[in-house]
């Protein structure tokens, strides 16, 4: 089992940056790969990006390639996303998520989810 801890969220002003970092519990973190997903209120959950258990390869959604980055520690048991430039649209209740082995962008196949933390981007 593996329990997840999303950090970093808050206000930033649009055109700013956050770092969301979530912090893993349990064995065999390298075993897993990690998503982040993010939900804004009276929307579906939708896919942010997500990064393959060594860490080498990554898959963004069309709206935020080239502004966050995805990267993970599997020394820190620790997945984190780099986030630049952001907007207005990108304000939501960010989550990250663990699935054995290969990368996904789809929800319904991670196993195990933080709480979510706040993203606000104001104008």
């Amino acid at each position: 089992q593996v329990q997840l801890v999303e950090f970093g969220g808050g206000l930033v002003q649009a055109g700013g940056s956050l770092r969301l970092s979530c912090a893993a519990s349990g064995r065999a973190f390298e075993n897993y790969a990690m998503g982040w997903f993010r939900q804004a209120p009276g929307t579906e959950r939708d896919f942010v990006a997500t990064i393959h258990r060594d860490g080498r390869y990554t898959l963004y959604a069309d709206p935020v390639k080239g502004r966050f980055t995805n990267s993970k520690d599997n020394a820190k048991n620790s997945v984190y996303l780099q986030m630049s430039s952001l907007k207005p649209e990108d304000m939501a209740v960010y989550y990250c998520a663990a699935k054995p082995k290969t990368i996904a962008s789809m929800g319904a196949l991670y196993v195990y989810w933080g709480q979510g933390t706040q993203v606000t981007v104001t104008s």
